[in-house]
């Protein structure tokens, strides 16, 4: 009796192939007439079947074709008036069949057993998602660790109203004074006039430095008057955005996180 006709349970509702069925009840009618035929006596598409493509394969001589042909899945409801519908005595037994399947699958033991399938199933789901959830917050945590070190040195650039000199800027960098000055002069920023660096002409006018007119007292009571120039905090990130785009060197806080 089980190999009568297959009986479909993956959706987690009894289903059944029309052609299967159209063959089992030895329909004489061509199934691309028969299954029209029969959606006539009031049977509805989304409610009592669906059209599914599956894929037939048939010999013709020594060659094997395979051919993609419209089939349709059957609610057994719909699957058991069909056999009323033929009124053949195949079409009883295999009504018969399906009424006996459809005790069992709706028997208290295997009523339980969907229900913890299901159960099961909605537990790893939700697993799954937890999992997910969890990687996220690694990934972000990590990028925090990541960006930490540059947010806060640029926190300090941006909070901090003051005039820098290239000395303060340099440490940040990890250089002296003589080594950043040259590096930035190598970057074609600044060239020197009279002992004072200049930016050059590109950079002018934007707000980079301040020129400060700074006295030094000699030894022998005298002073000698110098041109000295400042960074401001526009200027400094200006430096930052340069040199990490152009020479890839970053300050002594970012490096420190890599």
């Amino acid at each position: 009796m089980n190999s009568m006709i297959q009986v479909h349970t993956e959706t987690n509702e009894m289903t059944v192939s029309a052609r299967q069925l159209h063959e089992r009840l030895g329909v004489q009618t061509e199934y691309r007439h028969w299954f029209p035929r029969m959606c006539s006596y009031g049977f509805e598409e989304g409610m009592d079947f669906k059209a599914v493509k599956i894929d037939r394969v048939q010999f013709e001589g020594n060659r094997k074709i395979c051919r993609e042909i419209v089939d349709h899945e059957l609610s057994i409801d719909m699957a058991k008036e069909i056999c009323m519908l033929a009124r053949t005595p195949v079409g009883k037994v295999i009504r018969k069949y399906f009424l006996e399947v459809e005790k069992a699958w709706n028997s208290p033991e295997q009523v339980m057993a969907r229900a913890l399938q299901i159960a099961n199933k909605s537990v790893e789901e939700l697993r799954d998602q937890c999992l997910l959830m969890q990687n996220q917050v690694m990934e972000q945590q990590m990028m925090l660790e990541e960006l930490t070190p540059k947010a806060y040195y640029l926190e300090q650039i941006l909070q901090s109203p003051s005039l820098v000199l290239t000395t303060q800027i340099a440490k940040d960098y990890g250089m002296s004074a003589i080594q950043f000055n040259r590096l930035l002069h190598d970057m074609k920023i600044q060239y020197k006039v009279n002992d004072q660096w200049i930016l050059y002409a590109n950079y002018q006018g934007q707000g980079y430095v301040h020129s400060r007119t700074i006295t030094i007292p000699r030894g022998d009571g005298t002073c000698l008057v110098r041109m000295q120039t400042e960074w401001t905090q526009k200027g400094r990130l200006f430096l930052y955005e340069e040199l990490k785009e152009k020479r890839g060197i970053l300050p002594l806080i970012e490096r420190g996180s890599s």
